[in-house]
């Protein structure tokens, strides 16, 4: 059955890991990696790499990505949601901090960011507006 729009912005809240999709070009697959993301229901949600990644030049090129999460228990469910890049700013280390404390243990987060500073240098944040959503959840399957 597919979610209600409150159960399914209540999902994506949660943090999952995504499955992020963007155009890869003519002649190939959409490049589909897992990427840590931030939501808020009613808002726009983003995700944050390397503008010089591969990832971060087909956003740039693409305009526009989706991004699925799921669970298998206690039920299966997932919340596919599909939309523009509307914005694209350079991460803040505040963002990275707030990012990074959705996924991890509060006293791994500072070693994480100082770490992920160190490596990958300055970061950019892109913003995606939801168009389009794909939900469902199959039961207890």
């Amino acid at each position: 059955m597919p979610l209600s729009v409150e159960e399914r912005e209540l999902f994506l809240a949660e943090p999952h890991i995504g499955a992020l999709a963007v155009d890869a070009g003519e002649g190939r697959a959409p490049l589909t990696l897992p990427i840590w993301y931030q939501y808020a229901p009613g808002g726009e949600l983003w995700v944050m790499t390397a503008r010089d990644s591969k990832k971060g030049k087909l956003l740039a090129a693409a305009g526009r990505f989706s991004l699925m999460v799921d669970r298998l228990e206690p039920t299966v469910r997932y919340v596919s949601v599909e939309g523009p890049v509307v914005r694209t700013e350079d991460a803040t280390i505040e963002q990275l901090r707030e990012l990074t404390a959705r996924y991890l243990p509060a006293d791994r987060v500072e070693p994480y960011v100082k770490s992920a500073v160190k490596e990958q240098g300055v970061e950019a944040v892109y913003y995606l507006r939801p168009e389009r959503w794909y939900s469902a959840d199959l039961g207890t399957v």
